[in-house]
């Protein structure tokens, strides 16, 4: 029994003394492995991305269609048709001016073109049997002529006397009351169509060849959550000279009207959108005599490329030349570092 405990402690003994050896060749087996040498820099690897071309501006809203509704005859007032801020449609009444003295004008002269009209008749059939000279007809002829010229006249004078929607819209504030003596061209109210909306902004005149028709636009207005999307429609043939801009206008929905003429609006100009973008950190970007440089990662190796650049975004600038897609882009360390140069990665972004 006894020498049975004795051989199990030994065999204990010598297998924890070959544990602590193996342990002891692997731990040196550890210490020797090679430590990397070099600039120890961060990376990434370079993907293409959606880049969108954006220019920001500001504007104002105005109504699509805008009028201000004046009488073109003076008289007192004798209907008004509409409610302030009232929606109205093309054609509707909006104002009567007393025509009672051009309606009694107007039969007066009905009934004296009939008469003339009818003593016409008699004497066209004089002439055909020769009854009356052709110098006779013609003089009661012209005379039937001027009458429906004066008929005509009164009639527009008639039309005058009431004032119509021009188009569907929202009428504003009342500035006169039924029973008011107005003048010609006294302002009686004015009227906007709201929906849809134009905005008008302006950019710098270096983007002068890119704004178009067509274009689309975000609009975003005071504390409003979201945006409104529109297209520009039309964009101003010159330059402004005071302030080396170009002024366009784009349309967008007021489906609900709750946007305003004359509000502020901020505008987002989406000129083009490039779906393969090479884009990298401006940070990456060194500028050196004659142009600018990236490094890239190539073997344990800093490369130098020359690079073309283009857009720069908020974040990023847009390499046109110089870098591709895959290629590993050095980002950190780069102040140290000079073509040829060890590096090691010791992360990728």
């Amino acid at each position: 029994m006894a020498y049975h405990t004795f051989r199990m402690t030994l065999l204990v003994a010598i297998h924890l003394f070959a544990a602590g050896c193996d342990q002891s060749k692997s731990n040196q087996a550890g210490n020797n492995s090679p430590k990397p040498t070099g600039i120890p820099v961060e990376a990434l690897i370079v993907q293409p991305q959606i880049l969108h071309n954006r220019i920001f501006t500001t504007g104002s809203l105005l109504a699509n269609e805008e009028v201000q509704l004046r009488p073109e005859i003076g008289g007192r007032v004798t209907g008004v048709f509409f409610e302030e801020g009232s929606r109205v449609k093309k054609g509707q009444l909006m104002l009567q001016i007393n025509d009672s003295e051009l309606k009694a004008q107007l039969k007066r002269k009905q009934i004296e073109e009939k008469l003339a009209a009818d003593e016409e008749q008699r004497k066209r059939g004089l002439l055909n049997i020769n009854g009356i000279s052709k110098e006779e007809y013609e003089r009661v002829l012209n005379a039937l002529e001027v009458i429906k010229a004066e008929r005509e006249i009164i009639e527009s004078q008639l039309a005058k006397s009431e004032i119509l929607a021009p188009f569907d819209g929202v009428v504003g504030l009342r500035q006169v009351s039924e029973g008011s003596y107005v003048t010609s061209n006294a302002l009686i109210a004015t009227m906007q169509q709201i929906d849809p909306m134009k905005v008008e902004f302006s950019v710098p005149e270096k983007y002068a060849g890119q704004i178009k028709d067509g274009i689309t636009v975000k609009v975003k207005v005071g504390e409003m959550a979201g945006d409104f999307t529109g297209t520009i429609y039309a964009v101003e043939s010159k330059i402004e000279f005071s302030t080396r801009t170009i002024k366009a206008r784009a349309r967008i929905s007021n489906p609900s009207q709750v946007l305003i003429p004359g509000s502020f609006a901020k505008v987002e100009i989406n000129l083009e959108t490039i779906k393969d973008a090479i884009v990298i950190p401006s940070g990456a970007i060194i500028p050196e005599l004659g142009g600018e440089k990236v490094f890239v990662y190539e073997g344990g190796k800093s490369k130098a490329v020359p690079v073309t650049t283009g857009l720069r975004t908020e974040t990023g600038i847009q390499i046109i030349e110089g870098v591709k897609s895959q290629d590993t882009l050095i980002v950190t360390g780069l102040l140290q570092m000079s073509n040829g140069s060890d590096v090691y990665i010791k992360e990728f972004k």
